[in-house]
């Protein structure tokens, strides 16, 4: 559906679950990428090196950026975006872990042409 009512917005949503091998490394590639943030003033820097230290789930939060996943796409402009990870238990072979489950409404995805 291409009319010109039609609103040139998408929302785009991933769900992830990845299981973290090597806590160590996510851990000191965080502290790295924090390490190298020239913006980040000195309170912020400490806060966020605590969180990271504290909690894989969150240096994995850290790690990944939405503009990475969408920049290399051509004619695509990032508006806006916001994710977290948090800890979960995970058995791929539940009924509970459904990934077509959450996939609401066909209409929806045949409007921006995935259908």
């Amino acid at each position: 559906m291409s009319t010109p009512e039609t609103s040139r917005f998408v929302r785009l949503r991933v769900e992830l679950v990845v299981e973290v091998e090597d806590v160590d490394a996510v851990t000191k590639a965080a502290l790295l990428r924090i390490a190298d943030d020239p913006d980040l003033p000195g309170e912020e820097r400490a806060h966020a090196e605590a969180a990271v230290t504290e909690d894989t789930a969150e240096a994995l939060a850290y790690l990944v950026d939405p503009f990475d996943l969408v920049s290399e796409v051509p004619g695509v402009d990032l508006q806006q975006a916001s994710w977290s990870s948090e800890r979960i238990s995970y058995d791929p072979d539940s009924p509970d872990w459904d990934l077509d489950e959450d996939d609401g409404d066909r209409d929806d995805e045949e409007e921006v042409g995935i259908g």
